[in-house]
């Protein structure tokens, strides 16, 4: 069962979160957090599967709670919880390495797919964060292919196929099941991809597809 900590400003909304975590055994709860530096101090003892993170947040937001925890420990899964309205820019929290985003106004059916896809090791995102990442990517850091580009970082058919498999939300072991190949191997694929497309993570290389129309190959 997956351990869970619920890092929010909000108390009455920790709570509904963990009935609804609790209610519906996506996990347990092992603990709840009002800021990012409340969570760093957990970490110290706590070992959670996964964190289920607000962005906005007295003392230490999203962001930086992010990137400090995954410091600590990188195997973590970050699931943020946001507003389309919040100041953050979701690029940067997705190269933070975040697992996912869910809206704070989703229902209990979209929770509850983020939860499970993610503890399987995949990403989710939804589909308006999802918009709204792409569409604010600053200029600096979205990559565009032209015609040149493609040529120099065309991928061979099996990269294009773990790509898809990618973007459709499936881990490396299912991918692997999918093919038919060992998870050495599409590990080693999804090394070249992240390569070719200079991306940092999973997450990364899913948007730049999108951005780049690559997930139609």
């Amino acid at each position: 069962m997956n351990k869970i900590i619920v890092v929010d400003d909000h108390p009455l909304f920790r709570e509904g979160i963990k009935l609804l975590i609790e209610n519906e055994g996506l996990g347990k709860v092992i603990a709840e957090a009002e800021n990012g530096q409340v969570l760093l101090e957990m970490l110290e003892t706590l070992q959670p599967d996964l964190v289920i993170m607000d962005i906005e947040m007295p003392v230490m937001g999203g962001l930086e709670a992010t990137r400090k925890a995954l410091q600590v420990r990188p195997e973590l899964k970050i699931l943020v919880l946001t507003m389309l309205n919040d100041k953050a820019n979701y690029f940067e929290m997705t190269n933070a390495g975040v697992s996912g985003f869910v809206l704070k106004t989703a229902g209990k059916q979209e929770f509850e797919k983020a939860i499970n896809t993610i503890a399987r090791g995949a990403c989710y995102f939804s589909n308006d964060v999802l918009r709204q990442i792409i569409l604010n990517m600053d200029k600096s850091e979205e990559v565009i292919l032209n015609k040149a580009d493609r040529h120099h970082e065309k991928l061979t058919s099996r990269e294009e196929e773990v790509l898809q498999y990618f973007c459709e939300g499936l881990t490396v072991s299912e991918i692997a099941s999918k093919l038919f190949i060992s998870i050495k191997t599409v590990e080693s694929h999804r090394s070249a991809l992240l390569k070719k497309t200079n991306t940092k993570n999973t997450i990364n290389l899913v948007l730049y597809a999108i951005k780049n129309n690559m997930d139609s190959i």
